[in-house]
């Protein structure tokens, strides 16, 4: 494919540019002031529009997504949340499944999401991973990775609370990329966190654990977490995500926390369109913002993202499918500057996927979003619809606006 050259651009904290894009490299090949680079075969005029790296969504759940109007699930806790799933999960299909990830899919990448790490059940009958198909729902999203590259790149991490190791070392010779686990909802956390390890290492893949994915200062998954890493020296990349609790103690301890993940080389994944909507439900009086100590977490160099979770399922009945909403939350809830929420869903989202850096920078990957505003705060603040989405050089997306007022 010919060079794309992307007219009159702004970047952040900086004039116009015009940027020449490589699809054979999928790279940034030239960032120069406007009317320097040469004509090219294939040019786009993105004047007006503020140009950024692409979005990486590191934490979803696609076999749920779409699914809160067909399981009926009444507004509730975590505990109700996870009760109205399973009654519902003994339904779907591996089509099911195909089928409405890959509408998830698509609103995802029409917002700007290029990279995407979605969690999947194994999924039971009768809760005890004995009948019917466990994997169906992995099976149909692996075909849906299949059918979405060149596009979106799709990692898949198996998700599973005290299942048999055999049922595991199954879903990973399948190809899922890497092994989750709820070690809170496990009958013993300690041995849950250190099982889900050793399997993960038996097969090179990297590990992403819902931690601590509760208000209760005393809970100690990540904690755990950090210790068995440090421990086993464990090599592929390992993520934990929700990790509320943390936000929940006193600063002093949150800082000591913060500090054993940073040794340990945990990326942390932050949640809060979801997590604000299920935590804090048994406190109508000041009732706590159910985050993760983002603050904390930054100040200690721990690698930190922000996904959106749940997509319109019996966890959460809102979400756009849209990183601006969930960067426009860690500003109002989490109180980071506006910068640093839009680094949680590109640079610090690709960081936690393992995925080389990506924006609008020579020899960068040219996975890119330009969004019509004039600066990150005004992008962050309006969210606004009209988007081109590049992935590997290539406009693999466009959306746009007419607005008539009268």
């Amino acid at each position: 494919m010919p060079p794309l050259l992307l007219r009159g651009a702004r970047l952040p904290g900086s004039d116009l540019r015009d940027v020449l894009l490589d699809p054979d490299s999928g790279l940034v090949e030239r960032v120069a002031p406007c009317g320097l680079l040469p004509p090219g075969p294939e040019e786009l005029d993105v004047t007006g529009y503020l140009l950024l790296p692409a979005f990486a969504e590191p934490h979803t759940h696609l076999d749920k997504a779409l699914t809160w109007d067909l399981a009926g699930a009444p507004p509730g806790d975590l505990l109700s949340a996870v009760a109205a799933w399973r009654a519902y999960a003994a339904r779907i299909t591996e089509e099911d499944v195909f089928q409405r990830g890959g509408r998830a899919v698509d609103e995802l990448c029409a917002n700007g999401v290029t990279a995407v790490r979605t969690h999947v059940d194994l999924l039971t009958r009768d809760g005890s991973y004995r009948d019917g198909d466990p994997l169906r729902g992995l099976r149909g999203l692996l075909r849906l990775r299949a059918r979405l590259r060149g596009r979106v790149r799709l990692q898949i991490a198996v998700l599973h609370v005290d299942a048999p190791d055999e049922l595991l070392h199954q879903a990973l010779d399948l190809g899922a990329d890497l092994l989750g686990d709820c070690p809170h909802l496990s009958a013993d956390p300690a041995a849950s966190v250190r099982r889900t390890l050793r399997i993960a290492a038996e097969h090179r893949v990297g590990v992403d654990l819902h931690a601590d994915e509760t208000l209760a200062p005393d809970a100690g998954d990540l904690r755990l977490l950090a210790r068995a890493v440090r421990e086993r020296g464990f090599v592929p990349g390992v993520t934990a995500s929700h990790c509320v609790s943390l936000g929940a103690v006193e600063p002093d301890e949150a800082a000591r926390t913060a500090k054993e993940v940073a040794a340990a080389g945990i990326g942390v994944v932050t949640l809060p369109l979801t997590n604000l909507y299920l935590q804090g439900r048994d406190r109508p009086s000041s009732t706590p913002r159910g985050l993760t100590a983002v603050r904390a977490l930054l100040d200690a160099g721990v690698t930190v993202a922000a996904g959106g979770d749940n997509i319109r399922d019996p966890f959460n009945p809102m979400g756009r499918a849209d990183p601006l909403e969930t960067s426009s939350l860690l500003v109002t809830a989490g109180h980071l500057t506006p910068d640093e929420a839009l680094h949680a869903v590109t640079g610090g989202a690709r960081a936690v996927l393992g995925l080389p850096a990506a924006g609008p920078y020579e020899g960068a990957v040219a996975d890119l979003l330009a969004v019509r505003a004039r600066s990150v705060p005004e992008a962050l603040g309006t969210a606004g619809p009209e988007r081109l989405v590049f992935a590997g050089g290539r406009l693999v997306s466009r959306t746009s606006v007419v607005r008539e007022l009268l």
